[in-house]
Formats: C-alpha cells, sequence, structure tokens
C-alpha cells in the first residue's frame, strides 16, 4: 500500500471472498439435508435407507440362487436325454403332483388324527376307510379299463386329475375345521383323482423313455423327484397349518391348477396308441390270438407283482398300525410326536434309498430283487415283533420303504422285458391298480387289529413269510432270467 493512501475497510468482502456457508446455516425455506447430525430425524431416515438397500441387496441375492437352484434342477432333469425326449417334464409334473398331495395330507392328517385324543382319532380313520377306501376298492378295478378306452387322451386325463383335485382341495378348505361327513366324499374324490393319475403316469413314461435310459432306472428318476418334493411340501404344510387349517388345502388347490397347465405341455406322443392292445394278468401265457384280444403279460411279472403287493399291504399296514400303537405307547420312552417323526423319516429315507438302488440296479436280476427285498422285509418285520423298540419299528419303516419303493422298480423292469409293446401300456395301468388295492388292505387289517406290537407285527410278519415263501416257490419254477433286448416304442 502506497504511503497516505486509505486503510481498506477490512469487514467488507471483496469480490472473490466466498459468501456465508449456507449448509451450516439453511434458508428457513430450503430443504434439510438427511444427513445432518443435528436433524433429530436423520437417523431414522439414514436407518430406512439402509433397510431399502440391505433388502435390495437380499432380494437380488435370493433372485440369483432361485434362478441357479432352478437351473441346476433343470440340468438335472434334463440329463440323458430326459430333456429332448419330455421324460424330464413328465418328472417335473410327477414333482408337482407330490407336492399337492402332501399338501392335503397334512391337512386331513392335522383334522382327523392329531386334533384329537388317540380312542376318537381311530374311529375317525375307520370311518374315513370305510368311507374312502371301500368305494375306492370297487372303483379302482374301473380305472385301468377305463384308461384303455382314452389311449388318446393321457394328457387331458392327467389334466382332469389335477383339475378335480384342485376343485376338491378349495371346497375342503371350507370344511375341514370341523372335521364332519362332508370331508370323507371329498376326500374319496381325492383319492380316486390322484390314484388315476399314478396309473395314468405309468403308461405314460415308456411313452417318454430316451434311448440312454432303461425304464427301471426312468421311474427311479421320477419316483426320486416326487420323494424330495414331498418332504419339502411337509415342511411348508405345517407351516401354512400354522396360519390355518384350511391353509394348507387352499395352497394345495394353487398347485394343482399350475399342474393343470402343466399337464397339457406334454410331448404329443403321450397320447399316441399305435399298436396297443390289452393285458390280461396271468400267469401262463395264452396261444397266440388275433390282433386287438386279451393277452397274457407271462409267470415272471405275475409272480413279481405277488411280491410287490405284498409289500404295499405291509406298507399300508404299518402305516395305520405304527401311527396309533406310537402314539399310545411310544417305544423307547420318547415323546409319541418324536417317535412318530423318526419313524416317518425312516420311511421316506427307506423309500429314496429304493430308489437309487433301482437307479444303479437297472434291469439285473428282477425276479431275485423282489424276492430279495420280500425277505428282507420279512426279517424285518419278525424282528420287530421280537423286540419291539424304538430301533426296530425305525428299521421296520426304513426297509419296508425301501423294498416297496426298490420291488416297484424291479416290477417295472419285467413289464418292460416280458410284455410285448402291443399291451404294455395295459399292463402297467392294471398292475397299478392291483398294487393300490394292497395298500388299502393293509391299511384296513391295520386299523383293525387291536393296539398291541407283538401281536401285530407277528400278524405282519406271518402274512409277510407266507407271501416270501409263495414268491420263492414261483422263483423256482420261473428262474431268473437275464433282460431281453430293450424295447422300442411303436
Amino acid at each position: 500500500m502506497a504511503p497516505g493512501e486509505p486503510e481498506a475497510d477490512a469487514t467488507c468482502p471483496t469480490p472473490r471472498q466466498p459468501g456465508p456457508d449456507l449448509s451450516k446455516h439453511p434458508a428457513p425455506d430450503s430443504p434439510t439435508d438427511p444427513a445432518d447430525p443435528a436433524d433429530p430425524d436423520a437417523p431414522t431416515v439414514r436407518a430406512r435407507g439402509l433397510w431399502a438397500r440391505g433388502a435390495s441387496a437380499a432380494g437380488v441375492r435370493t433372485g440369483r440362487v432361485v434362478h441357479g437352484t432352478g437351473r441346476r434342477i433343470r440340468r438335472a432333469t434334463s440329463a440323458e436325454g430326459a430333456g429332448e425326449s419330455g421324460l424330464a417334464k413328465l418328472i417335473e409334473l410327477h414333482a408337482l403332483n407330490s407336492f399337492g398331495d402332501m399338501l392335503i395330507t397334512v391337512a386331513l392328517a392335522s383334522t382327523i388324527f392329531f386334533s384329537v385324543p388317540t380312542g376318537e382319532a381311530r374311529g375317525r380313520v375307520a370311518l374315513y376307510l370305510l368311507i374312502t377306501m371301500a368305494p375306492f376298492a370297487v372303483l379302482a378295478p374301473v380305472i385301468g379299463p377305463l384308461l384303455d378306452r382314452l389311449p388318446n387322451g393321457r394328457r387331458s386325463a392327467m389334466a382332469m386329475s389335477m383339475l378335480a383335485r384342485a376343485a376338491l382341495a378349495w371346497v375342503m378348505a371350507g370344511v375341514v375345521t370341523g372335521g364332519g361327513l362332508a370331508l370323507y366324499p371329498e376326500a374319496l374324490g381325492v383319492l380316486v383323482a390322484s390314484k388315476a393319475y399314478g396309473v395314468v403316469r405309468s403308461v405314460v413314461v415308456p411313452r417318454l423313455l430316451p434311448a440312454q435310459l432303461s425304464l427301471v432306472k426312468a421311474n427311479s428318476r421320477v419316483t426320486l423327484a416326487g420323494l424330495l418334493t414331498t418332504l419339502v411340501a411337509g415342511g411348508v404344510g405345517g407351516l401354512l397349518h400354522l396360519i390355518g387349517p384350511g391353509w394348507p388345502l387352499r395352497g394345495a388347490f394353487v398347485v394343482f391348477v399350475i399342474g393343470t397347465l402343466m399337464a397339457f405341455h406334454l410331448p404329443h406322443q403321450v397320447d399316441s396308441a399305435k399298436g396297443e392292445q390289452r393285458a390280461e394278468l396271468h400267469a401262463e401265457p395264452h396261444e397266440v390270438r388275433p390282433k386287438g384280444v386279451l393277452r397274457a403279460v407271462g409267470p415272471s411279472v405275475v409272480m413279481a407283482l405277488r411280491g410287490v403287493a405284498s409289500l404295499r399291504w405291509l406298507v399300508g399296514f404299518l402305516v395305520m398300525f405304527l401311527a396309533f400303537l406310537i402314539r399310545r405307547d411310544p417305544p423307547g420312552g420318547l415323546p409319541g410326536t418324536v417317535a412318530l417323526g423318526l419313524v416317518a423319516a425312516a420311511a421316506g429315507l427307506g423309500n429314496a434309498l429304493g430308489s437309487v438302488l433301482g437307479s444303479w440296479l437297472r434291469t439285473r436280476g428282477s425276479e431275485v430283487t423282489v424276492t430279495a427285498v420280500l425277505a428282507l422285509a420279512t426279517a424285518a418285520a419278525g424282528a420287530a415283533a421280537l423286540w419291539y423298540g424304538v430301533v426296530t419299528v425305525t428299521v421296520v419303516a426304513g426297509v419296508a420303504g425301501m423294498a416297496a419303493s426298490l420291488g416297484k422298480l424291479a416290477l417295472d423292469a419285467l413289464i418292460q422285458r416280458d410284455v410285448p409293446e402291443a399291451v404294455r401300456t395295459s399292463a402297467f395301468a392294471r398292475s397299478e391298480t392291483v398294487l393300490q388295492l394292497s395298500w388299502v388292505a393293509g391299511g384296513a387289517v391295520g386299523i383293525a387289529l387291536p393296539l398291541n406290537a407283538v401281536l401285530g407285527l407277528t400278524v405282519a410278519a406271518s402274512v409277510m413269510t407266507v407271501m416270501l415263501l409263495w414268491t420263492f416257490r414261483s422263483l423256482l419254477r420261473v428262474g431268473p432270467r437275464r433282460s431281453a433286448a430293450r424295447p422300442r416304442v411303436a
């Protein structure tokens, strides 16, 4: 500054000096910075932002997991040519069917079995058997011949079985709370529709068989998919039941509606009936007859069908008898719910193990396989009768589940091997009906016997011993045979 020049005012800002800090002193009409620590609402706003970002990230991760899981499931079901042949679609449809059936089972079990004392529950289940199983025993033999008359409408038949169960599940949701008599005819309808689906599924599998798979391996893959989804559906049904008794049935309604649509997406060859005829279940072959007349399926198939039917009888007996026996007199001093859970888990694992073993054994020695699993189940039932306890009961449940699953796959292999293509689909329909009736008979005996562990399991072991001796005698007469060349679909 030159001498004599007046001194500048320090309080007057120069043009280059910044103005007041508006961030620290906001104008009355300016919005408040949400990050301002002096603002009392700032932590809440900041927390909401964190929650929103966290929820968004979790949603993205969940979507990726679901997408990846779905892609892996699709890859597994489509392996070894199943995707190209259409078998993968049937596997997915059967998984959905098993999911819906399990939801209905959870709803009925909670109403008929768990919600009342043991004595009253036994009466309710006996009434359930009388009203549902007795008419089913009359209707089931009609299913096979009826499907013989509808060879070109199998996709429609599967869709109708799904749609019927969807409608019945929705109606049952409104009456399941009271558990009145109106529930039982509707349960009968669900049972008939479910078994009709099972018969059609057995008939359809040979039509979708890829060249890389044997029939027994394809059936084991379908069965295993159903078992896995059944386990998941049990948990989902339990959670839905916490909301209300009708909610598992409403969930089943949604599942079966989706299944109805999926049934129509099966390949068109499902409805093909080229060259098919009806089959008759006789041990001795008839003379050659003109095309279109009944034919026999052969002694090996009848022997295996007899053995597998006895295994289904045992499973039905154990389901009904052990359910009430364990609830009233749990083995090993365990709580009834825990003991029932162990037995149910053992049966489920046995079924899964049977499916895995069937895929590994394929068609090697099917007659011997049926006889061997029948002997194993007989021994397990005898051991449970002699030493009733939590270990033996769990073992007999697991062995029975494994034997029934593996025996059914061996029976499928024999039908593939010995039954001509012209009558194979009819043989599947009729054999499936026989197996379902065997389960009904076993359940009826189980509910009729007194709740005495030694008596009931001794009866079961005695019946299985008689059937084992009969099957072994037939095996000696028929003799194990090597698998024939893989028959092709016409």
